[in-house]
C-alpha cells in the first residue's frame, strides 16, 4: 500500500471506519490530537473520523470526561458576564491588556446570520477587517471558523475573536476555572492554551486563503477567567506557539496517514458494526483484538485527555509497559519497553541487547544508589 494517493487512503480510512457514522472534529478534539502526537492508534482513529468515546464504551472502558451540570452553569453564566453589553467588560481588561488606545471599539454578534450563513459571513468580515488600515477596532462574537482534518472539514467557534489596533486579530478564550492569588491549574491552563491554538491555526488559515498574512493572528492568546472565588474576569496573555508548533506536526501527520496505513494488514477495521438503534454490536473481543493490531503510546496524561485512555492504561498494565511511569521517565528509558525489562537491566540479572548498554549503566548506576540510601 506504499505510495497511496488521496483517493486511495479516503478509501482506507474509509474501511477502518466500516458502517459507523463519522464523527466530526471538535477544537477540543483536535486540541487533544496535540497531548500525544506520537499515538499511533490515535492518528488513524482521528484520521478516519472513528468515534472513540463510542469505541470506549462498548469495550467497557467509558472515559472520565464531562461536565457537572453545576460546572456547565457557572461556565455560561461567567461567559455571559464577560460578553454582557456588547463585551464591555471584555473590552475593559483588553484597554489593560493590550494597551488599546481606542475610545469605542464596535461588537459585531456573527451569530445572529443564522448557522449556516454564519462561516461565509464570518470570512467576509474577516476578509474586509484584514484590508481595513485604519486604527479600528471590532470585536467579533460567535465567529465559525474551518479547519481540514485529514481530508474532512471541521468547523470551530472561538469565544470572540478581537480585531486590534493595527491590523491584528486576538483569539480570546473564556475558561471559569479559576485564578487564585495569580495563579491557576497548570493542567487546565495547558488543555486552554492548546484548544486556543487550534482557534488561532484555523484563523491562520482563513486569512491565507483570502490571500492576507496568516502572522496577523497573535500568537499571544487572551485568557479569561475568574478571579479568586468570585466572578470578577481577569485575563492574561497566554503564548501558544509551543502548541501551534505540536498541532501542526500531527495535523501534517494525519493528512499523510500512508506510512501508517501501510503497516495495517488490508483487512482490519474498526468499524463497530451499529445496530438499527445506532449501537454497536461488534464482539467486544474482536473489537479489541482490532485496535491492538494498531500501536498506542500511552501516557497518564491521556486520562485527560483521550476517549480511550482507559483501554490503552489497562493493555499497558497487561504489558507491564514503562509508558505507565509517565512520559518523561519512558523517554529517559529509551528503548527499554517495560518495567520488568528496566528492573531487570537495573539489578543485573538480564543483560542488555544492542543499543541499550548506556541506560543499563543509568539504570545499574541508580539501584546502586538506592540501596546505600536504603542501608
Amino acid at each position: 500500500m506504499k505510495g497511496l494517493g488521496h483517493e486511495d487512503q479516503a478509501k482506507r480510512l474509509d474501511a477502518l471506519r466500516g458502517g459507523t457514522p463519522q464523527q466530526p472534529h471538535d477544537a477540543r478534539a483536535i486540541a487533544a490530537l496535540a497531548a500525544n502526537p506520537g499515538c499511533t492508534r490515535r492518528a488513524l482513529m482521528d484520521g478516519a473520523g472513528i468515534d472513540k468515546d463510542a469505541a470506549a464504551r462498548h469495550l467497557g472502558f467509558p472515559a472520565p470526561f464531562g461536565q457537572s451540570p453545576f460546572a456547565i452553569t457557572r461556565g455560561n453564566v461567567f461567559e455571559t458576564l464577560v460578553k454582557a453589553d456588547g463585551c464591555a467588560e471584555l473590552l475593559r481588561m483588553l484597554r489593560e491588556l493590550l494597551g488599546l488606545p481606542i475610545a469605542e471599539v464596535a461588537y459585531h454578534d456573527v451569530e445572529n446570520v443564522g448557522a449556516h450563513l454564519r462561516h461565509t459571513h464570518t470570512r467576509a468580515l474577516i476578509d474586509r477587517a484584514a484590508r481595513d488600515t485604519h486604527d479600528a477596532g471590532t470585536l467579533y462574537d460567535h465567529p465559525l471558523l474551518s479547519l481540514r482534518i485529514a481530508g474532512h472539514t471541521a468547523y470551530l467557534e472561538p469565544d470572540v475573536v478581537a480585531f486590534q489596533l493595527g491590523g491584528r486579530f486576538h483569539i480570546v478564550e473564556i475558561k471559569s476555572f479559576a485564578v487564585i492569588d495569580g495563579q491557576a491549574d497548570p493542567a487546565a491552563v495547558a488543555a486552554a492554551a492548546r484548544q486556543a491554538a487550534v482557534y488561532v491555526l484555523a484563523l491562520r488559515t482563513m486569512l491565507e486563503e483570502l490571500g492576507h498574512d496568516p502572522l496577523k493572528v497573535a500568537h499571544d492568546v487572551v485568557l479569561v477567567c475568574p478571579e479568586n472565588f468570585a466572578n470578577r474576569p481577569v485575563a492574561t496573555l497566554v503564548d501558544v506557539r509551543k502548541q501551534l508548533a505540536v498541532l501542526k506536526r500531527q495535523l501534517a501527520r494525519m493528512t499523510s496517514l500512508d506510512r501508517l496505513l501501510d503497516g495495517l494488514p488490508d483487512d482490519l477495521t474498526f468499524d463497530l458494526v451499529p445496530g438499527e438503534d445506532g449501537r454497536p454490536t461488534r464482539p467486544v473481543a474482536e473489537l479489541a483484538d482490532a485496535l491492538r493490531r494498531a500501536t498506542a503510546r500511552y501516557a497518564p496524561d491521556c486520562l485527560s485527555t483521550c476517549d480511550l485512555c482507559f483501554f490503552c492504561r489497562d493493555e499497558a498494565r497487561q504489558e507491564g509497559a514503562s509508558d505507565l511511569l509517565g512520559r518523561h521517565v519512558r523517554d529517559e528509558l529509551g528503548g527499554v519497553a517495560s518495567v520488568a525489562e528496566a528492573l531487570g537491566l537495573a539489578d543485573g540479572v538480564r543483560q542488555p541487547a544492542e543499543g541499550q548498554e548506556e541506560i543499563a549503566r543509568l539504570l545499574r548506576g541508580a539501584e546502586r544508589l538506592r540501596k546505600e540510601c536504603l542501608t
